[in-house]
């Protein structure tokens, strides 16, 4: 028998959110970039746009700011319907996707920062 996988959706991530989608921010991801959904996100203080969260940026993605609800491809140019996860929202910690090498101190930084902002970061099933 043949195995399905299907792709990561945004219950996959999303565990919880405010009421009246008070969690959730339409948001523009800069290009040169293919995100995917459970992305960690960092803003980018010279243009304002989410880039991948990079711990070791000095343009603002350093500082974990939200979780992609989307797949964002901006590939070629930059795309202004990335759903970020802001506030008041809980998001399963095996969903979310981190740059590669990114060490435990780190994460537990990045991680320690959602839950500054109200993003809170939880084991699920």
């Amino acid at each position: 028998m043949t195995a399905m996988t299907q792709p990561k959706n945004l219950g996959d991530v999303l565990k919880y959110e405010a009421p009246n989608l008070y969690s959730r921010e339409i948001d523009t991801v800069a290009a040169a970039q293919n995100l995917g959904i459970g992305t960690v996100v960092g803003r980018d203080t010279t243009t304002a746009k989410l880039k991948a969260f990079d711990p070791d940026a000095t343009d603002g993605s350093e500082i974990a700011i939200g979780v992609l609800g989307n797949d964002v491809d901006a590939t070629l140019i930059d795309r202004d319907d990335a759903l970020l996860i802001a506030r008041h929202a809980i998001v399963a910690r095996g969903a979310l996707v981190w740059p590669s090498g990114i060490t435990p101190a780190q994460k537990a930084s990045a991680e320690a920062h959602l839950t500054f902002l109200g993003v809170l970061v939880r084991d699920s099933a």
